[in-house]
């Protein structure tokens, strides 16, 4: 047991006892700790010894009180201390971290005063010197704000005494003379510093003694060690006063900006942060960053076999508002064997969380043992750190200067295993593989159309990366607030986000495919889409009437252009004024009901902003009855907004200009908190009332799915101010986040009755408005239907489609519309307005667009009103046959399009995805973004650029066949130069896949009755195989009728031998003829195969 005498201070036991004998472990155990007594004394009785094998004692004494001898002039300061001042010499741990309750019943430990712990054996089984003649040293032990203090008291060791002191801060060393009237005999110089905790390789060490600089070169720095040695320095005396200056260069890789909303910040406002500040000529390289000095500490880490939690300590003394949170929690969870969740918050103050329902297991599951990753928590700077085992990629590494978690601005940064990172929808990007090269993209929903860096209508923190062997992870951040994201060539990324806390999610695939599936499995599979949301369809705002619809579908049947769906937007609404009908669409219930007899099917539009300047307005009325309005927090009062309902009895100068028009004769709206339970009955019911129309029955109309714009867009600002920290590149980020939106102020109610600030709670209005919208078309239709919503969140997805937003009718737009599917990363039901939605297309762009577009999942032809009319008959016959042509070629492959759908549906699949998904061995592919792949099978090859009929497209390893000459060839990886006339887009199907088809027609109510058949494309070894699904197109449980059909077929040199196989299960049958389409050797050959049953060959 160590006793620390506190009142008499040169005190120490009789080392290696007085009594008995002892044994030669003891003695060296004692020495050991008795070096450190204050009163270091060996003594023992007459007639007791150690034990005869003493060479390992007498090495451990010589090496123990040579480091007491090292450290006397550290002792004797400590004793004039304890002279002058009353401190203790030798001292408890609890003295120094009395706020640790930990040390409080600590007694096997020791302190020499506040800077040297002693921890010795005692069971079985910072400015030192060396003797009083010998030159001086010092060893300076750096703090995490790499600070040091300390004294040193000498003289003759007799005498009166004299004192000096130093201190190290801002890299520099300062040794000043407190008093002196000493002179040593012996003039005694300092020779050797070491400094210990040196987190940084420093650089420029000089010493200035008497007013001279001269450079230092005898240093050695160990990284490993963060330890700095500065030996042979000359002509530092004790008793003169010196200084020792270095600076810590930090490599532009390193430095993470601490002032992004200004990038010409200048020094003083940089320094004002506490930051470093360095001039630059190097494009995005920050002038202003932090220090590594840590803002936090770990303590307490708990592994367990579950996860990990630890406590976070902020280690400065507390600030003014807005002060970072004191203590912080983290915790870790294992949720599977391919994922994990790691939360960082604030366990003392309640903060808002995203009420996003995510799938996870209620405890975790699997094998530790078969688990994909580590995590490890680093400290000193805290971190967090996520290995892929099988590899030891370290994906996650969080050990990063700038951490914090204040109020209003939390921040976090990462190192990225590579730079090949894809995602941070819904942001327009110009290429797929995100810019790494210091560039910076806010997340906010706003009413914003497509625009490089801006940020649109919806949110979706998630990304997923590459490793350098090609195995893939995907990280969410479930967070809502405003945030930025900034990508820097280290590579690493930082998150800047204005509330909530930090809650990550890890999926560790190890595919890029397999990464999908887990994040779908997280955030909920997509919803099944009805057989006829896969055909073509139109909308167009400024329809004037329903004859003009009529009068389209008309020349749509005489062009022969396959066609489902036709859209209307808020047109036919009455003053745009939801759940009405305009005068100038009467008829438009009875031409819903003649169109539908033909097998057509017809979505409406819904906008969230309910007038509150009518007197009958039934909708408004229920609404306030049901307390649905976003209201002020602090009273009742609905928070009004300006947006499209026109007010009654005016006419509209449509000449002004929008903004002008918005002002004098739109009505004020209230929006639908859609987070309260009372909004969904009432939102359904006025859906319901729309769909039947008891009331008016001529009225009602019979839709078949409902799109919704899904969010508060107004002209009202709010007066929350954001940190400036962040937001630099939100649009209108100048103007505050209520730009073109509702106040941060206003209040929402979540289901649980807690009140949220729409602050927190903005970029979710499409997420929660999707889901009620989804059952209220099942409920009012019975069928499966479906939504389709411009605002989106992680999730969304689960009950609704997604239409990219109002883009442009430009070439770029064009080509970034391939990107932007991949980006939204919530489901597969998405696509582009094709031919643009702003501004006039151009002839060729359409035609190109229209081939593209006859590939995205979500196949519509949409513009705004005002531009020249984009259908496909509003051209020429020529125009018209390209449309045809191209749109007969997704009806034919409908079948294949639909199993890839049900396929995302159970398990999470892409359906448009990246060549990397299928090919991700190939590097080549990590950056293609002008191909893609439709399911594992289909490769499209589209023309992006005018004036251009041939384009270089890559064909990764594989057997390819084209799909408009049936001729195929084996390709080792390689581009080709491809032909692409005006009629023409360059489709590829994948040897080793069988393909479900069917002969086209007007619509899928008349394909599906046409004759169905198989593409079978042998691989290099005679092989294919492929699965279709198939089910009645439209119900809701698409679980009882379904029919999955696994097809299989092998071939060899000698003979054809195919079993296709089918498989029904439940109680939907086809009676359908196929025709198998075989190719062998380039050689295609046709065998007819009727199927009437269970199974056939």
């Amino acid at each position: 047991m160590v006793l620390v005498c506190v009142l008499i201070l040169q005190v120490g036991a009789n080392i290696c006892g007085y009594r008995e004998d002892v044994t030669e472990e003891l003695c060296r155990r004692w020495m050991q700790l008795g070096a450190f007594y204050p009163l270091s004394r060996n003594h023992n009785g007459p007639g007791f010894r150690v034990s005869e094998n003493n060479s390992m004692l007498l090495n451990s004494s010589r090496h123990y009180l040579n480091i007491r001898y090292t450290l006397l002039p550290y002792l004797y300061t400590l004793f004039y201390r304890a002279h002058s001042l009353g401190e203790t010499v030798a001292r408890p741990l609890v003295h120094e971290f009395y706020q640790d309750p930990a040390t409080w019943e600590v007694h096997e430990q020791f302190l020499w005063g506040p800077g040297l712990l002693i921890t010795p054996v005692l069971y079985e089984g910072g400015l030192l010197f060396y003797s009083r003649k010998n030159s001086l040293g010092l060893i300076i032990a750096l703090d995490y704000k790499r600070e040091a203090k300390g004294e040193l008291y000498w003289d003759d060791g007799e005498s009166k005494g004299r004192l000096g002191g130093s201190r190290r801060g801002s890299n520099r060393l300062q040794a000043k003379i407190i008093k002196n009237t000493y002179t040593d005999p012996n003039k005694l110089t300092f020779t050797d510093i070491t400094i210990l905790g040196m987190d940084k390789e420093p650089a420029n060490f000089t010493v200035f003694l008497n007013n001279a600089a001269t450079p230092i070169s005898n240093t050695v720095y160990s990284s490993s060690a963060k330890v700095v040695n500065i030996a042979d320095l000359q002509g530092l005396f004790l008793g003169q006063e010196f200084s020792i200056e270095w600076s810590l260069p930090v490599d532009d890789l390193e430095k993470f900006s601490c002032y992004p909303e200004g990038p010409a910040v200048s020094q003083e406002s940089c320094q004002q942060r506490g930051c470093l500040w360095e001039p630059t000529t190097v494009p995005g390289v920050p002038t202003c960053f932090y220090d590594t000095i840590p803002n936090y500490a770990a303590s307490n880490i708990q592994y367990l076999p579950t996860g990990i939690t630890t406590d976070l300590s902020h280690l400065t003394a507390p600030e003014p508002a807005p002060a970072a949170a004191p203590f912080l929690r983290l915790s870790v969870t294992y949720h599977t064997e391919h994922m994990l969740q790691f939360k960082i918050y604030d366990p003392t103050n309640k903060r808002y969380e995203v009420p996003v329902p995510l799938n996870t297991p209620p405890s975790p599951v699997g094998s530790p043992a078969n688990r994909l990753y580590d995590v490890r928590i680093q400290n000193n700077p805290f971190g967090i750190q996520i290995l892929r085992k099988s590899s030891g990629a370290v994906i996650w590494d969080s050990q990063l200067p700038g951490f914090t978690f204040n109020d209003m601005f939390l921040s976090i940064s990462t190192r990225l295993p590579s730079q090949y990172l894809y995602g941070f929808g819904e942001t327009e990007h110009v290429t797929f593989r995100r810019n790494m090269s210091w560039n910076m993209w806010g997340m906010f929903a706003r009413d914003e159309p497509p625009g490089y860096k801006k940020n649109s209508y919806g949110v979706h923190p998630y990304y997923m990366a590459l490793e350098e062997d090609g195995s893939a992870h995907g990280v969410l951040l479930l967070n809502s607030n405003a945030m930025d994201v900034t990508f820097q060539p280290t590579p690493a990324l930082t998150y800047r986000t204005t509330g909530g806390i930090l809650d990550f999610y890890v999926v560790l695939g190890p595919t890029p495919e397999l990464v999908t599936q887990q994040y779908t499995e997280l955030i909920g599979r997509p919803a099944m889409v009805p057989y006829w949301a896969l055909g073509f369809q139109l909308s167009r705002c400024g329809y004037q009437n329903d004859t003009e619809i009529s009068n389209l579908y008309d020349a749509m049947v005489a062009a022969q252009i396959p066609y489902d769906v036709q859209h209307l937007d808020t047109d036919y609404m009455d003053r745009k004024l939801d759940f009405t009908l305009s005068p100038s669409f009467e008829s438009l219930g009875l031409l819903i009901e003649q169109m539908k007899t033909s097998g057509m099917r017809f979505i409406l539009t819904l906008d969230p902003a309910i007038s509150g300047n009518e007197t009958q307005y039934l909708t408004f009325i229920r609404g306030q009855e049901n307390n649905v309005f976003i209201k002020w927090p602090d009273n009742s009062d609905i928070v009004w907004g300006k947006v499209w309902p026109d007010l009654p009895n005016v006419n509209v100068d449509g000449s002004l200009d929008p903004e002008t028009q918005v002002k004098l004769f739109r009505a004020h709206v209230a929006f639908p908190d859609f987070l309260r339970n009372s909004t969904a009955a009432w939102w359904k019911k006025e859906i319901e009332e729309l769909y039947r129309n008891p009331r008016e029955p001529e009225k009602s109309l019979k839709f078949d799915g409902l799109r919704i714009v899904s969010y508060p867009s107004c002209l009202f600002f709010g007066h929350i101010s954001v940190t400036q920290h962040l937001l630099a590149d939100l649009e209108a980020g100048d103007s505050g986040l209520s730009s073109k939106t509702l106040c941060m102020e206003s209040q929402q109610i979540l289901p649980d009755g807690t009140p949220v600030r729409h602050y927190d709670v903005h970029s979710l209005y499409g997420w929660a408005q999707t889901r009620p919208t989804y059952e209220a078309v099942q409920e009012v239709t019975g069928r499966r239907g479906v939504v389709i919503s411009r605002s989106t969140f992680p999730s969304s997805g689960r009950w609704g489609g997604h239409w990219l937003g109002d883009n442009t009718a430009a070439w770029d737009q064009l080509r970034k519309s391939i990107i932007g599917a991949w980006a939204y990363s919530g489901g597969p039901s998405t696509g582009a307005d094709i031919c643009g939605f702003l501004g006039d297309a151009e002839y060729e762009m359409c035609v190109r667009w229209m081939q593209l577009g006859a590939f995205y999942p979500f196949s519509r032809n949409h513009n705004a009103f005002g531009t020249r009319r984009q259908d496909p008959v509003a051209w020429n016959s020529t125009f018209a046959m390209f449309s045809r042509k191209v749109l007969q070629t997704r009806y034919s492959l409908l079948p294949y399009l639909y199993t890839l759908m049900h396929k995302a549906h159970v398990e999470g699949s892409t359906v448009v995805r990246p060549l990397l998904h299928e090919f991700t061995k190939d590097a080549t592919t990590w950056d293609i973004d002008h191909q893609f792949m439709l399911g594992p099978a289909i490769l499209i090859s589209p023309v992006l650029e005018s004036n251009t009929f041939q384009i270089l497209a890559y064909f990764p390893r594989a057997r390819w066949y084209d799909y408009s000459t049936e001729s195929g060839n084996e390709s080792s990886g390689e581009w080709k130069i491809l032909a692409a006339a005006l009629d023409h887009i360059n489709v590829h199907i994948r040897g080793g896949y069988i393909l479900p088809w069917q002969e086209p027609a007007m619509n899928t109510n008349s394909s599906r009755q046409n004759f169905m058949g198989l593409i079978v494309a042998l691989d290099s070894n005679g092989r294919a195989e492929g699965q279709m699904f198939w089910d009645d197109g439209q119900s809701i449980d698409v679980i009882l009728y379904t029919l999955l059909i696994p097809l299989y077929l092998s071939y060899s040199i000698e003979s054809l031998y195919y079993n296709l196989s089918f498989y029904s299960y439940f109680h939907y049958r086809i009676h359908r003829m196929f025709s198998v389409f075989i190719v062998i050797n380039n050689i295609p050959e046709e065998f007819p195969l009727w199927h009437s049953g269970n199974e056939s060959s």
